[in-house]
């Protein structure tokens, strides 16, 4: 499965946060969360780091918003969520199983999942991941606690910091092939 599609109830948030509200854009993003998560269940796969920890996050969200209805602000909102994407990303690192890796599996012969490269490619791309969403927390707290700063410099911020990790992660794998005389393919 697509890296993209794994963010989808990341999307399905930040589009409902803006359309509705942002006990609608959790809602919207734990029942995609809860539908990917049975999707791969349902398959016989394993279930990803992404698309697990996405779950955990919107169900804690949404509880909280339901217990205690805190006032969230869309940057404020957009700031706990980023936080939640970044402490996964981080998680997944601390652990030794670079998120990425889950989805270059998909992508990459079996003969190479071992290797020193294929570990420390996943590994940086990761590591790329996490600048970004700490990049995305920033600007939202910036957004949220520094009244010269509007929203959409935080959105034009997160959409900068999101192309760039999206290209990193489409360009370097091939870079890395290249390097160990590996075909593209």
């Amino acid at each position: 499965m697509s890296i993209l599609l794994s963010f989808a109830p990341f999307i399905a948030f930040f589009v409902l946060i803006r359309l509705a509200s942002p006990l609608a854009g959790m809602i919207a993003a734990l029942i995609v969360s809860a539908a990917l998560v049975a999707r791969t269940v349902l398959r016989g796969e394993t279930v990803k780091i992404l698309e697990l920890g996405g779950l955990i996050l919107f169900a804690l969200l949404v509880l909280v918003t339901l217990g205690f209805a805190p006032d969230w602000t869309v940057a404020r909102v957009r700031l706990a969520v980023d936080a939640g994407l970044l402490a996964i990303v981080l998680f997944s690192l601390v652990i030794g199983r670079p998120f990425t890796m889950q989805y270059a599996r998909e992508r990459v012969s079996e003969e190479y999942w071992n290797s020193p490269q294929f570990f420390a490619t996943s590994r940086l791309i990761a590591i790329v991941w996490a600048v970004a969403f700490a990049v995305l927390v920033a600007a939202d707290a910036a957004a949220e606690y520094v009244p010269a700063i509007p929203v959409r410099v935080d959105v034009w911020v997160s959409i900068a910091a999101l192309a760039g990790a999206f290209s990193f992660t489409n360009w370097y794998p091939k870079v890395a092939r290249r390097r160990s005389g590996r075909p593209a393919g």
